[in-house]
Formats: C-alpha cells, sequence, structure tokens
C-alpha cells in the first residue's frame, strides 16, 4: 500500500485525540484513501465505509472511547472505526478465514462494545450499557451509530420509546442517513441552527421559559407547539421529540467543523442530565470516490477491484442461485397475476431488481422490517393473493413469531423464498444460513424444500407455490454446479426424493448417502470412492418416508448429509423416522457442529466441516471401515 504519514500514527484513538484540530482535514482524506485501497484488494463492504469516514473521527475525537460505549449499527460501516482503533495494519485479512471480521466483535477488540450484524439493534443494547453505568455510578456515555435504513425496524422505535423517558440515561443515538428520499438543508445556516440547538444557551432558556410558563399551563402548551413547528420548519421530522430526545440536526456529515462541536455540545448536555440526545447526521455513500457516489450499489460489497479503473463486469459461465429465483419469479408473475413479491430491504441481494421493474404495482419493499413482511404476507394470502417472500436464512430468523402464528398456524399460502441458506463465507457467523433446516421443520404445516441444483431450485420454487399453504425454498448463496435451468414451470411430485446412484457393494458393506439439498455434488463424488448409494431428498418436511426406509432396509448403514445444523436438522428428522418404524441400523450425521461458523472462503469452509467430496469419502471411511467398497481408493 502506499504511504499514508498522518494515519500511521495512529494505533489508538488516544492518539487521535491528541491531534490538533486542523490536522483532522487531512487525517480524514488519508483515512479514506486507506479505506478504498484496502477493501480494493481485499473485498468487502465500500460505499457505506466511505461516508463515515467524518463521523468516525469525530466521534473517537469527542468521546473517550472505549470508556464510552460506541455500537455501530449495521456495522458494516464500521472500517474506519476498526481502522482507527488499532486494526489497521489487519485490514488485509478483512472477510478472510482466520482474519478480521467485516462487522464490529466483542472479541476482536474493546472498541467494539457491541456485535452488530443484523440491523436495528444497537439502540436497545447502548440503552442498556446507559442504564448499567448509571445503575453502577460510573460516569460513561453510550453511542449509538444507526444507519437510515435500520431506523426503518421496529426494534429501533421500541427501543426509542422506552429509553425516551429516561431523563437521567448518558444515551446518544446519532442517525447515519445516507439515502432517505427527503433531502434536508446541510449548508451554513442548518449548521448554525444545530450548533445552537445542541448549545448551552438554548437549553438553559429553554428550561428557563418553561419553568416560568408551567405557572400558566395554557401559554406553556401554546409555546411547546409553537417550538415543535418551528423546528419542524428546519429539521424533517419531530418525531424523535415525542419519543422523549432531544433532536439536533440535520447536520452535514462530512463537514468536522460541525460534527466536532456539535458532538462536544451534546456530550455536555448529557453530562448536565438533559436527558438522551438525538443528532440527525446527512452522509453521502461512496463519498470521495467519484465512482461509488454515482453508483453506490454497485460499490456496495464489491469483490476485489481496481480502483481506478471501477468495477468490471466479469463472465461466468454459472447462474447464480439468486438470479434463478429472480427470473422464476418474473416468469411465474406473468402466469399467475394473483403472486406479488415481498423483500425486508434486499431487492439487489434477493435478485428482485427486474420483477421491481416488470411488476412495480406487486413488488413491496417494507424497509428492514422482517416481521412486518412476514405479517403483511400473511394479510395478503388471507385476501386470495399469492404472495412470495425473498428473504435470506438468517434474516428469517428475526420474524420467527410472525412464521409460527401468523402463517403457519393459520395454514397461509405464503412460499418464502429463503436465499444463502448455509455457509455463506466473508460475511460470517452472523449471515450463515446454519439454523432454517431445524427452526423450520418442527412448525406445524410448514413445508421445507430443499434443492441440490439450479434447475432443481426453479422447480421446487413452482412445487412450492402450487403448493396450498405455508412452505419454504431454501438455497444457498453464489452460483449452482451449472446445470442448465429450463424455462418451464413443471412442479416435482410432492414430497417425494430420487435415487441418484445405486451402490454396488457386498453385503456388509452397503452404505447410503441421503442428501438434503446443496452438498448433493459433493456426495455424488464422494460416492465414487465409496461405491454407495445416493438419495437426492428434496423434502426437508415433508420427508420421503418410503424412500428413506427402503434405503434403510437395503443397505447396512446411513450417512445424512446437510448445509445445515446437524442439531435438530434433516438428519435429525431421518433418524426420528427410522425410531418411529422400529429400525436399527448404524447411522451418521454429516453437517454443521454445534459452534458459529466463521467468516472465510466457502470453499475453504465446507472442507474445513468436512463437507467437499474428500471430507464426505473420509468422514465415512473412519465411521465404517468395514464399507469402503471396491472402488474405495
Amino acid at each position: 500500500m502506499s504511504t499514508f504519514p498522518l494515519l500511521s500514527t495512529i494505533d489508538d484513538p488516544r492518539e487521535l485525540r491528541r491531534l490538533p484540530r486542523e490536522k483532522l482535514h487531512p487525517l480524514a482524506d488519508e483515512l479514506r484513501a486507506f479505506v478504498l485501497e484496502s477493501v480494493s484488494q481485499t473485498g468487502g463492504h465500500l460505499s457505506s465505509n466511505l461516508g463515515t469516514v467524518e463521523l468516525a473521527i469525530a466521534i473517537h475525537y469527542v468521546f473517550n472511547t472505549p470508556e464510552d460505549r460506541l455500537i455501530w449499527d449495521v456495522g458494516h460501516q464500521s472500517y474506519p472505526h476498526k481502522i482507527l482503533t488499532g486494526r489497521r495494519a489487519r485490514m488485509g485479512t478483512l472477510r478472510q478465514l482466520g482474519g478480521i471480521s467485516g462487522f464490529p466483535r466483542r472479541e476482536e477488540s474493546v472498541y467494539d462494545a457491541f456485535g452488530t450484524a443484523h440491523s436495528s439493534t444497537s439502540i436497545s443494547a447502548a440503552a442498556g450499557m446507559a442504564r448499567a453505568s448509571v445503575l453502577k455510578g460510573e460516569r460513561r456515555h453510550a453511542i449509538a451509530v444507526i444507519g437510515d435504513g435500520a431506523m426503518t425496524a421496529g426494534m429501533a422505535f421500541e427501543a426509542m420509546n422506552n429509553a425516551g423517558i429516561e431523563k437521567d440515561l448518558p444515551l446518544i443515538v446519532i442517525l447515519n442517513d445516507n439515502d432517505m428520499s427527503i433531502s434536508p438543508p446541510v449548508g451554513a445556516l442548518n449548521r448554525y441552527l444545530a450548533r445552537l440547538m445542541s448549545g448551552q444557551f438554548y437549553a438553559h432558556t429553554k428550561k428557563g421559559i418553561g419553568r416560568v410558563l408551567s405557572m400558566a399551563p395554557p401559554l406553556y402548551e401554546l409555546a411547546r407547539r409553537f417550538e415543535e413547528h418551528a423546528k419542524g420548519m428546519v429539521v424533517p421530522a419531530t418525531i424523535f421529540e415525542e419519543f422523549g430526545f432531544n433532536y439536533i440536526g440535520p447536520i452535514d456529515g462530512h463537514d468536522l467543523e460541525s460534527l466536532v462541536p456539535t458532538l462536544r455540545n451534546i456530550m455536555t448536555r448529557i453530562d448536565e442530565g438533559d436527558g438522551p440526545q438525538f443528532l440527525h447526521v446527512v452522509t453521502r455513500k461512496g463519498q470521495g470516490y467519484k465512482l461509488a457516489e454515482a453508483d453506490p450499489v454497485l460499490y456496495h460489497g464489491p469483490g476485489k477491484f481496481n480502483p481506478r479503473e471501477g468495477i468490471r463486469p466479469t463472465q461466468s459461465g454459472k447462474v447464480s442461485y439468486t438470479q434463478v429465483f429472480g427470473d422464476w419469479l418474473c416468469d411465474m408473475a406473468a402466469a399467475n397475476p394473483l403472486l406479488v413479491g415481498i423483500t425486508p430491504a434486499m431487492r439487489e441481494g434477493s435478485g428482485m431488481v427486474e420483477f421491481a421493474q416488470r411488476f412495480p404495482q406487486r413488488y413491496f419493499d417494507v424497509g428492514i422490517a422482517e416481521q412486518h413482511a412476514v405479517t403483511f404476507g400473511a394479510g395478503l394470502a388471507c385476501e386470495g393473493m399469492k404472495p412470495v417472500v425473498a428473504i435470506y436464512s438468517t434474516f428469517l430468523q428475526r420474524a420467527y413469531d410472525q412464521l409460527i402464528h401468523d402463517v403457519a398456524l393459520q395454514k397461509l399460502d405464503v412460499t418464502f423464498a429463503l436465499d444463502r441458506a448455509g455457509i455463506v463465507g466473508a460475511d460470517g457467523p452472523t449471515h450463515c444460513g446454519a439454523y432454517d433446516l431445524a427452526y423450520l421443520r418442527c412448525i406445524p404445516n410448514l413445508a421445507v424444500l430443499a434443492p441440490a441444483d439450479e434447475n432443481e431450485c426453479r422447480q421446487l420454487l413452482s412445487t412450492a407455490f402450487a403448493h396450498e399453504g405455508p412452505a419454504a425454498v431454501r438455497y444457498p448463496r453464489g452460483a449452482g454446479p451449472g446445470v442448465e435451468v429450463r424455462k418451464n414451470l413443471e412442479t416435482l411430485p410432492w414430497g417425494k426424493g430420487e435415487l441418484r446412484r445405486r451402490g454396488g457393494a457386498l453385503p456388509g458393506q452397503r452404505i447410503a448417502l441421503v442428501v438434503f439439498g446443496a452438498p448433493l455434488q459433493a456426495a455424488l463424488a464422494a460416492a465414487e470412492k465409496l461405491d454407495a448409494s445416493v438419495a437426492n431428498m428434496r423434502f426437508v418436511k415433508p420427508l420421503d418416508e418410503e424412500l428413506l426406509l427402503e434405503l434403510a432396509r437395503t443397505h447396512d448403514a446411513l450417512v445424512t448429509i446437510e448445509e445445515g445444523c446437524m442439531m435438530g436438522g434433516a438428519g435429525s428428522a431421518c433418524l426420528e423416522a427410522l425410531a418411529a418404524h422400529g429400525l436399527e441400523l448404524p447411522t451418521m450425521q454429516l453437517g454443521l457442529p454445534d459452534d458459529f461458523v466463521e467468516h472465510g472462503d466457502p470453499t475453504r469452509l465446507l472442507a474445513l466441516h468436512g463437507l467437499d467430496a474428500e471430507g464426505i469419502a473420509r468422514r465415512v471411511r473412519e465411521r465404517f471401515p468395514q464399507g469402503r467398497g471396491a472402488r474405495a481408493a
């Protein structure tokens, strides 16, 4: 990397706080250049982090971190924070196996006060930290930096509703507004107003007038309403003050001459017991890098690229599962006018861009509000529509009660398309779709389908959509094995798997691999070495018990394989079925262990957990040495 003379002297925020104010601007220039250069070499989140450079500098400059607790929400905007807190030298390992995380993690640094990767949790956590400091008699602040997208989730407002009534709470919420449809003024006048509203003259005058007018309630109420309307002329809303927060802003989040004094004023007001504070800053995604400014979505989470040339389109011979879903959704919508598509703020990630363009009246992005997305779909289903909720496996966890109570209990016809099922790679344990098979299959009335390739993904989406009742189709991130996708909308027999390979081993050595979803290709390759039978089960629920029992009666051992947690997963379903029919034979479960899967290259992670072809063959031989078969290597 090129040299960064000022940034290279900052390995701890204490060193940052010793800098004179005039050094902060050149430091911001170096930090932004370092973020761009670093992320271009590793891949990762770029646009959002280019937008938080000045904010990270100002917060660490004003507040006494880590004594003052700082939470970034969502955590993918925390790279400048990581660089300023002693991790600059490790940025070359970002999101790689054994390297640093792309999100804040408590075990990684004392400056990461709270792990954040699912959005909208920061205000709740910061409120808890602030309350703990009061209970313990400690003087510290809790700062939650929350993106405007994360503010759409109900949890953020639940936290504010609770925290706003606690007038002794040393809590500061900073709204990082980088994508709102309203473009608030952020010029010199607004900078002056922000300083005024955060300063002591305004606070003391407001309190003094309040004491006088409190003796005449009608005049007090009139003055309060006048203040609200006056502030409403220069700020987007006063809703945050209705929650009990003192609202300041909006201010330019790239203007250190505004950020630093405003944050200092806010800190003083907190120390004087003026209650929770809410600062609204406006930033720009991709700030300082013209290509990212022009297309922040493209540069949201790029892989490696040359920053001088920008992201170049790459040609791949394989189609991704996300693209398979997006194409299917458009084709099925054209065939069925009752189909509606729902996403909780993941249009691009879930492959719904074309659907949104072609069927805008039937496309609903409800924001980062997974609970609402599921129950909104339930309401549509009540009226005869055919909702498809496109959601990541890890994010559906956030709407578990709605899935059970609002959809499954009422047997409503909602189809769930679960992207990022199984190992996801660089995003790590917070985004790993390891648990859906376990948490879905225990819900009554809900079907669970697991396609093994791209074409089967399209077929099972059609099968789930045609099913009258709730059904979830889970598929992995990235490209499939390269199977040609047929364009028709054919369905597969409900609840039926298929035998893909019949082993030829001698009696006493016959092994059947019972596979659910994406591991099928690795299992078929392993079966060639083991001379084993292979069943592509397709359905986790309803389980094809007929196929399973036939394999149990004709083989000497069964091995279940899934790319999900073994505890309560598809393999457990097989063992339960065998036990229910009184069948006893040696069995083995292969899947993800009772631990969180770290970030890293997906291929390496699969090998690490013994779910590649070599790992499957090795583990089966270790467990059943007598069943190696004639073709064992």
